[in-house]
Order: C-alpha cells, then structure tokens, then sequence
C-alpha cells in the first residue's frame, strides 16, 4: 500500500507538471500553423508525456508482436479496462490519432492540446455526431496517420471482453485500413475504473496480426467486429485464461 500511496502521488504530480509543458507546445506548434505529422511535435508529445506518465507510476510496458505495429493507415482495436491501456499504447506507437470521448476535449488546456495534435472527440450518445467522428477519423488515415479505438466503447471492470460497438469497423471499410487487434493486460491492477489509487506492475500488449480489409464493404461490419473481437478474446484466454462475455445487448449494427 505504500508502494501504491507513493506511485500514485509521484503519477498526479507528474500530471500536473508535464501537462502544461507538453501540451502547452502542441497548442503554440497549431498556432504557428506547424506540420501535423509524423515526427513533428504533434506526433511526439503524446507519447512523451505518456512515457513520463507510465515511468511515474512505475509501469514496465511489454509488447508481443511489436513488428505488427508498424507501418501506417492502420487501425488498431484493443479492449479497454482502464486509463493505463491509453498510456501503454500512446508511448509504443508512432504518427496516431486516439478517438476519445468528448468530455476529454473540454477539459482547459489539455482539450485545447488534444484538438491542435489532431485527436478527434466522439460523442457517443449522439449517433449523427458519432458518425461525423468517423468520417473525421477517416480523414486522418488518409492523411497516413494510424488510428486507435476502444470499441466496447468505455472501461470495463474486469478484463471479459464486452460487445463492441461497430463504429471502428465501419471506419476500417470505408477507407480499406487493415485492422491490428490489440489484447492489453495488466492496465486493471494499475488502476481499476473508479479508483485514483495507482500500483506499479508490469502492463503486457498483444499486437495481434493486422485483418485485411480491402474488398470488404459496409455490409461486412458485423462479420469483422466478431471476427477481431474473436481473435483478442482468443488471446486473453490463451495467454491469461480470461473468457469473453457471451454475445448478449450486442450493440445495434449501426453503432
């Protein structure tokens, strides 16, 4: 518990000293009308601040199939239990865009940050607006930047893997991106939704081999949501015994 106790207020106080500074460059670097692209500081600051964060909270980040992640336009997936699955993937990905919840972006300074670095803020209560996300998601890839979703849509309290919602497949087959599943554990015993304790551990991330989507069109969605959600459920039980939820309140196909 000390251990926990002092990781947890060396974690906040990182926030609160790094945030400013990292996104207080990205804001200045989208006033000056500076590149957004890949090694440029839109490009780096999220996952410089996430290295620092993952270093204050003593997380040691193991990647399996790391050659998976490379290359650009793709889209890579990944269950979603807590905050620390964001950190873990920001710092071992490169030129990326996170779909994130609209809240996020209201937040002062790190919202302001978040847009200028070229995120894209989803309100998922509003299906029209949702949708524009999509087509602003689609745009990102066309410019060659890879894109991250959490399809289950919100953090879970335990590592089942729940229903996804079909918002990053239909993305995948409008603009032919390969999907890359990614399998993340370890994020929960890090911190658990609703609790701002956090523990030093170790936080594993599965790059499962990228799903092709050229060919496909808007009538293959469902088929695509199961098939990578098979193959990241497959992982989390051959690696760590963790069974999927049985297929129930599936998200509506236009989800």
């Amino acid at each position: 518990m000390i251990s926990a106790l002092i990781r947890t207020v060396l974690t906040y106080a990182m926030i609160l000293v790094a945030t400013p500074i990292i996104a207080g460059s990205v804001i200045i670097a989208g006033a000056l009308g500076l590149k957004n692209r890949p090694g440029s500081v839109f490009d780096l600051a999220p996952r410089v601040w996430s290295r620092l964060l993952l270093a204050a909270a003593g997380v040691k980040v193991v990647v399996h199939g790391g050659e998976h992640r490379h290359g650009s336009r793709h889209i890579f997936v990944g269950n979603h239990v807590s905050w620390f699955d964001v950190f873990a993937m920001a710092a071992h990905l490169r030129w990326f865009k996170f779909v994130a919840k609209a809240e996020l972006f209201r937040i002062p300074i790190f919202g302001r940050a978040m847009r200028s670095a070229g995120m894209i803020p989803i309100e998922r209560a509003n299906q029209s607006r949702a949708r524009a996300s999509i087509h602003q998601a689609g745009a990102a890839i066309e410019s060659g930047a890879s894109v991250i979703l959490f399809p289950e849509g919100t953090r879970g309290t335990s590592y089942a893997l729940r229903p996804f919602k079909k918002g990053a497949f239909v993305l995948a087959l409008e603009t032919q991106a390969p999907i890359v599943p990614v399998a993340i554990h370890g994020t929960i015993e890090i911190q658990r939704k609703g609790s701002a304790l956090i523990r030093p551990g170790r936080v594993h991330l599965h790059f499962l081999p990228p799903i092709e989507t050229a060919g496909m069109a808007y009538e293959d969605r469902n088929a695509l949501a199961e098939d990578v959600r098979r193959r990241i459920g497959e992982c989390l039980m051959r690696e760590y015994g963790i069974a999927a939820l049985p297929r129930t309140a599936e998200a509506p196909a236009n989800a």
